[in-house]
């Protein structure tokens, strides 16, 4: 396994180009950041997480984390309490979050490259600050004044941790099944019962407190999501001068044997085992949980989006690596008698160039969706703030989704590239495609993702916004026709996927209202269409931003010269896909239901 090394040169020239990181760094003036600030403090966490969790991730997946169940306590493996340690006295987590509560108040995007960095340094660790960074979003959004100056200053620091308690056994997605009850006290605290399940380092030794969102109903709450409640349930109760007080009844039952991501614990988490309840704090008003979870998803989603750009890079590097150094055949034009390394074969050419044509255009999309949450959440114009949250809208379900089904298949073209020894353990390679498979099932199936994509965003201002995006992609053509012939198979190959895209859009829109069925019999490959032809759109801006590096002889030329060769690969051999996509989108769905489900065993 390759050392993993930050890709700090792309970055920066996705931030230098991509995105406007200068009228970011202006929308909070008391941060007083610069992009050049920006850019300092990436490429130092860069080199932190590369030296002090990248060395982690192995023994983190061969060691695991263990319960004990006398004391019910999780214990993460060797060094991960110091290098947690390191990450809070470095002031890491507190980055994007107010001043007020000890945060840096940098934008969300900073928060996110740095995201990107951690979880493919150590995605199984990543897990923890970034379930801590939902918690403390909940908690600006709807805690009250008291709740906020209680728990944000040691959450923010990073010294406690948080979770979000949603799943239970009989309630995974359908979250409107949840029988977690919560009973109010006289003194205006409520006791809450219940399961749950799958909650990310719902225990562990890393912090002295966790402090736990839990999902809940009163005993007079409407059925389904309207009534759900929002409540916070610390592992230990504070005292009113801030210090720890005595145990809640909160407690981990047991935690699974997952596939991947070892180090991060899933636990079983049980409330009022004792009889009377945990003491739990209600988040605003009743009955309101859902519609406030709600307030933090396009964020959760994301993060969740980047784990598949992250898993991708950190499985490219090593397959390039191994690819350079693994000698096996002769290539064509390479003198007999000696063994090529295989990167000269045209087909591990072909999966390296893919990986990294699926990475950049990630990478892009991710980071124009960040720059989207800053400006439709922090902007002081809301004729600016608008146009961008209904971008946002559009963009999560795709990045979530399409990011996390390409980390899977990057990481599995990086076991091919490696060949049998891929599938060793030993090489560490297998581990990446272990643990990139659950980003596709976090904070909502991408199933459900193009459900939500097809249900409620095409529909948003009655078509409106999905048409200002693909009339923003198309504004693309006249640059790139004016570039000439280098960037012209770029050209063509994105008129003609925006052209599908416009058209099998217009499939969906028109038949989803005749029969929903349509719509969602389509809705996962019309996602992939859609995810595909956005990322054309980013590796179409890439060539453009590079094409006038060249001109203007700023930068890198060999590096301008790559991204374009790059964005013509991604356009050449990738983008042309959406094709193929037309058919599955437009049947319909009459062989979905064609055989009884008795048939089906058959």
């Amino acid at each position: 396994m390759a050392d993993f090394r930050p890709p700090l040169r792309d970055i920066e020239f996705v931030l230098d180009d991509l995105v406007d990181l200068d009228e970011l760094c202006q929308l909070d003036p008391e941060a007083g950041v610069s992009p050049d600030d920006v850019k300092g403090l990436v490429a130092e966490y860069g080199r932190f997480v590369a030296e002090v969790f990248a060395p982690l991730n192995r023994i983190g997946d061969e060691v695991g984390s263990t319960f004990d169940p006398e004391t019910r306590a999780v214990t993460t493996p060797p060094g991960y309490i110091a290098a947690y340690e390191q990450f809070v006295a470095g002031g890491w987590g507190a980055i994007p979050f107010p001043a007020t509560y000890g945060g840096g108040g940098l934008p969300w995007l900073v928060n996110i490259v740095n995201q990107e960095l951690m979880s493919a340094a150590n995605m199984g660790f990543a897990t923890c600050p970034m379930l801590l960074q939902g918690a403390i979003d909940m908690l600006l959004h709807h805690g009250s004044e008291e709740q906020r100056e209680v728990f944000l200053p040691k959450m923010v620091s990073g010294e406690w941790t948080g979770t979000m308690n949603l799943t239970e056994p009989e309630a995974g997605s359908d979250v409107g099944a949840l029988r977690t009850k919560a009973v109010r006290q006289d003194d205006g605290t409520y006791r809450i019962t219940g399961q749950k399940i799958f909650i990310t380092y719902g225990e562990h030794d890393l912090a002295e407190n966790i402090i736990h969102l839990v999902l809940a109903r009163t005993p007079d709450a409407p059925p389904g999501t309207k009534g759900i409640s929002c409540f916070i349930v610390p592992k230990f109760l504070v005292n009113d001068d801030g210090s720890l007080g005595e145990r809640n009844d909160a407690w981990c039952v047991s935690i699974e044997h997952k596939m991947g991501i070892r180090v991060s614990p899933t636990c079983v988490m049980s409330y009022g085992d004792a009889g009377e309840g945990a003491v739990g704090y209600l988040i605003g008003e009743e009955n309101q949980g859902m519609r406030y979870m709600f307030t933090m998803m396009n964020n959760a989603r994301l993060s969740v989006g980047l784990e598949g750009l992250a898993i991708a890079e950190r499985a490219y590097q090593d397959a390039l690596e191994y690819a350079q150094e693994r000698r096996q055949g002769r290539a064509v034009g390479a003198a007999k008698g000696e063994a090529s390394p295989i990167v000269e074969h045209a087909d591990v050419r072909r999966m390296l160039m893919t990986m990294k044509a699926y990475i950049e255009a990630m990478r892009g999309l991710v980071y124009i969706t960040a720059e989207a949450i800053d400006i439709s959440t922090r902007h002081p114009d809301p004729g600016i703030r608008e146009p961008k949250h209904e971008l946002l809208e559009l963009l999560i379900p795709v990045v979530k989704a399409w990011c996390t089904d390409l980390g899977s298949d990057v990481a599995s073209l990086a076991i091919q590239v490696w060949g049998g020894m891929g599938y060793i353990e030993e090489s560490g390679v297998a581990q990446h495609y272990r643990d990139a498979r659950i980003a596709a099932i976090y904070e909502g199936t991408n199933g459900i993702q193009a459900m939500d994509l097809v249900g409620r965003k095409l529909p948003m201002r009655g078509g409106g916004a999905v048409k200002d995006l693909l009339g923003m992609i198309a504004m693309l053509d006249p640059a790139l026709s004016r570039a000439g012939d280098d960037l012209a198979p770029i050209r063509t190959n994105l008129a003609e996927a925006l052209t599908i895209l416009a058209d099998t859009t217009n499939w969906i829109v028109r038949h989803g209202v005749e029969d929903p069925l349509n719509a969602l019999a389509g809705a996962t490959p019309y996602l992939r269409m859609f995810g595909l032809t956005l990322g054309g759109w980013v590796m179409a801006r890439r060539a453009l931003a590079a094409a006038d590096h060249l001109e203007a002889g700023t930068g890198d030329a060999e590096h301008m010269k790559a991204q374009i060769v790059t964005a013509r690969f991604y356009c050449e051999q990738i983008l042309p896909g959406v094709k193929g996509l037309v058919s599955p989108v437009t049947s319909g769905y009459d062989t979905f239901f064609a055989l009884t489900p008795e048939y089906l065993a058959n």
